[in-house]
């Protein structure tokens, strides 16, 4: 059996969704075993996962009051109340705008040190630079460390250690001054 002839039933076998399949020749035997039926069992808990990540979206909420201040400017007694709370929003909006997010490349785990026993990537505080190593996102048992594509100094991490991202998800604040 030629070796392009593996390589096509290999990708058979991935396609199929089969566990194991086993051909014997004359002269050889050959046996593919795939662990199909676990991974699909991990994409069942990805969905799961992505179920968490809502939990981001009350930041959202704090944009609701500020859409909400004209229907509360219908009542003479509060106008100035909702002005008081749309003022603070306001500066913080300003205050990042400068700032620079590091998105995941992919959907995985994040992870803020290589291994439980060694210190973190990036600290708050701390000045990156291109191809400086920020975090590692695990996606199917395979560890990807993140590099920084910026130059800055780390203002806020947005995700907790061991916990799941999704895809082009914030997971950084750089300041570039």
């Amino acid at each position: 059996m030629k070796l392009t002839e593996i390589q096509d039933l290999i990708k058979f076998v991935a396609r199929a969704g089969v566990t194991e399949v086993e051909i014997e020749q004359k002269d050889f035997k050959l046996t593919i075993k795939s662990e199909m039926p676990k991974g699909r069992g991990k994409k069942e808990e990805q969905v799961v996962q992505t179920i968490q990540v809502p939990a981001a979206m009350p930041q959202m909420v704090q944009a609701a009051p500020v859409a909400a201040a004209p229907a509360a400017a219908l009542a003479p007694a509060s106008p100035a109340a909702p002005a008081a709370l749309a003022a603070p929003a306001a500066p913080a909006a300003e205050d990042t705008s400068n700032l620079i997010e590091i998105k995941s490349p992919m959907i995985g785990t994040f992870y803020r040190r290589p291994s439980p026993d060694k210190d973190v990537f990036a600290e708050v505080g701390d000045v990156i630079k291109p191809g400086d190593t920020v975090c590692v996102i695990e996606a199917m048992k395979l560890f990807n460390e993140i590099e920084s594509e910026v130059q800055g100094k780390i203002v806020k991490v947005l995700v907790d250690d061991n916990s799941p991202v999704e895809y082009d998800q914030p997971l950084f604040l750089v300041d570039p001054s």
